[in-house]
């Protein structure tokens, strides 16, 4: 065989071996699906669905929202003030990234706002046996509040960043002071109706001599305690002074 023959048949030899060859790797790293949110190191693919159909897009998760409050409640828990409380802090313990948090609240404010709607016990059912059994019950609430070590990191929270965060306080003051203080309105005009209480009492003075002593004790003075009976001492206290004249 002629040696150009040669070259020719080991050139052709050359061409197959390449066309068998897989094609080359990409190298833009774009080689895994996109990972969705990390809920406490749980990670789901968001190119695929659990049944290897498409994704759907990220639809909001609660589970992922509970994560986040969570986290912020257990901060508040362990005695870090609001003012402390960063995002990065709030997603580290949570177990999420930052840019999940900024997709469901635009900043901090937005996030706590969420926090104490999450974490306010329902508004107590009144017996509407009489006046002073429903003044017992609202400050039963409150002393539970009082007592509960969310709540309390809340409200003594809350009360701290009046000034520096008026979005917060104005949120706490809808969402928790003011239903309380209408409720407790009605219960002081209904026992004045009734004959329970004086006709010329002021109520929204009255509201704030039955609230203010609880208030105190569970913000200002933790030392002076709220004990079982508490909440029929100053109802009592209160009534003392304030109830119809005896005849």
């Amino acid at each position: 065989m002629s040696q150009p023959a040669v070259a020719q048949g080991q050139s052709s030899a050359r061409d197959n071996r390449s066309k068998r060859r897989p094609t080359a790797r990409r190298q833009d790293g774009n080689t895994q699906p996109e990972r969705s949110e990390n809920v406490g190191g749980a990670e789901q693919s968001a190119g695929t669905t659990g049944r290897g159909g498409p994704a759907r897009g990220r639809p909001r998760s609660e589970a992922v929202e509970r994560s986040i409050i969570e986290g912020v409640m257990r901060l508040l828990e362990e005695g870090v003030p609001l003012a402390e409380i960063s995002i990065e802090r709030v997603a580290r313990i949570a177990g999420v990234g930052k840019a999940t948090i900024y997709r469901r609240w635009s900043g901090r404010e937005e996030l706590f706002c969420d926090v104490m709607r999450t974490a306010e016990p329902p508004d107590p059912q009144l017996p509407g046996t009489s006046m002073r059994d429903d003044l017992i019950v609202i400050l039963e609430s409150l002393r539970h509040r009082g007592l509960a070590s969310r709540s309390s990191a809340i409200m003594h929270n809350v009360y701290a960043q009046m000034k520096s965060s008026p979005k917060v306080w104005k949120v706490y003051h809808a969402a928790v002071i003011e239903p309380r203080r209408l409720m407790t309105l009605d219960v002081l005009r209904r026992g004045q109706a009734n004959g329970e209480f004086r006709a010329d009492v002021d109520v929204e003075l009255a509201n704030d001599l039955f609230v203010g002593p609880m208030l105190v004790r569970a913000v200002i003075r933790p030392d002076a305690g709220l004990e079982e009976g508490l909440s029929e001492r100053i109802v009592d206290t209160v009534l003392a002074g304030l109830g119809p004249a005896a005849r």
